[in-house]
């Protein structure tokens, strides 16, 4: 790790301990009592009986902010990483076929809240306050083992409560009904993870169900678009935040897709890529969540211009992203660069060398590290018909 990365995890560090010496009460107590943005989460430690909770600030209000990552771009790090750490995370063991009963019910009806909801935790003992900023997972803030639970306020998102008391509809369905109702990703995701969609029903650890629910949504978009007709020209499009700097490469070429990511441990740049044709992608991806959040980002863009392309996806995560604070900033991320205004190239040549001049690493680099240009000299689909 960079002394910037330390320094930056430091200051972060220093701030969360001046507010629980500031707020220490509200955190040294075997009770909370405040309004959950609506959020759950559910633990993949201990799988198949996994741990699953809700998450409750200990103040009351309009905490929507909290874990709501579509609202997050423009939020520093440090922004972020405290709405996190003011999530106290209640916790109970549940296996994960038991979809039903009262507690598994309770939070099910706060996943489909369509406003932030009331709740009155009881834990066994105090929640721990011990923070993990290990530089792999997510944040958390303090956790505690659940006694007993009580939520008030709900009020059902439609959509969601119509798929949920559908119990012939498949879950990839019911995603894909939710996302074209115009339900956000990350409601959608935490429906999922609490065993709400589809005819066989279970919880699924929440990092999973976000991979779940960007590929589903991505592999739909991905068969959309194989029906529309090639860009023209090649477009570069880019953005940054968070200290992660992206380069989106649209070219006339049937869908093809491709994302490299390049990262630094210890002043020594790595790097990790994974790509797909329109038979999509028959592995897990070398770069996890990252892959599906960006095809989603990108795959939204073409399907709403009614066009197909093939995409290039360059990351470069700067000593700057101290702390990850989950995939959801891939996705976002990749949503913001598609929404700027884009630079035009005569080719893929200078398209690349355009989108690697956004970054700090050299086009001969990026390209190093994955397989485009073996992907284009290949035959595509469209050869054989």
């Amino acid at each position: 790790m960079s002394s910037d990365s330390q320094e930056i995890r430091r200051s972060i560090l220093f701030k969360w301990h001046e507010t629980l010496s500031k707020y220490g009460n509200l955190f040294s107590s075997d009770s909370v009592s405040g309004t959950s943005p609506p959020s759950v989460f559910v633990g993949s430690y201990n799988y198949p009986k996994v741990f699953a909770g809700p998450m409750v600030p200990p103040v009351h209000g309009d905490t929507t902010i909290l874990d709501n990552p579509e609202k997050w771009i423009g939020k520093s790090l440090e922004e972020i990483v405290n709405f996190r750490l003011n999530l106290i995370r209640g916790t109970k063991k549940i296996p994960i076929e038991q979809t039903e009963g009262r507690y598994i019910e309770n939070l099910q009806e706060v996943s489909m809240s369509s406003k932030p909801t009331d709740s009155d935790l009881v834990f066994t003992k105090l929640p721990s306050s011990n923070i993990s900023l290990d530089g792999e997972s997510a944040p958390f803030g303090p956790m505690g083992e659940i006694k007993s639970a009580k939520f008030s306020g709900t009020s059902s998102v439609k959509p969601i409560e119509k798929v949920f008391y559908d119990h012939d509809l498949k879950a990839q369905d019911a995603v894909l009904n939710l996302y074209n109702s115009g339900i956000e990703i990350s409601k959608i995701q935490k429906c999922f993870s609490i065993g709400m969609l589809g005819q066989k029903r279970k919880i699924v650890p929440t990092k999973w169900s976000i991979i779940a629910i960007d590929d589903i949504i991505s592999n739909s978009l991905a068969d959309e678009i194989l029906d529309y007709g090639l860009i023209d020209s090649c477009q570069i499009f880019s953005f940054a935040h968070l200290g992660n700097l992206f380069s989106v490469v649209l070219f006339p070429h049937r869908w093809i897709f491709e994302m490299i990511e390049a990262w630094y441990s210890n002043g020594i740049l790595g790097f990790g890529s994974d790509s797909e044709d329109a038979r999509g992608i028959d592995h897990p991806p070398a770069i996890a969540g990252a892959y599906f959040a960006a095809k989603l980002g990108v795959l939204e863009y073409l399907s709403k211009n009614k066009i197909q392309a093939g995409v290039v996806v360059l990351r470069e995560i700067r000593p700057e992203y101290a702390i990850p604070v989950g995939v959801w900033q891939v996705r976002e991320g990749i949503r913001q660069a598609m929404k700027q205004n884009s630079l035009n190239a005569d080719n893929f040549d200078d398209a690349l060398l355009i989108a690697s001049k956004k970054l700090s690493i050299s086009k001969n680099e990026w390209i190093s590290h994955g397989k485009i240009l073996d992907m284009m000299r290949q035959k595509t689909l469209s050869d054989f018909f």
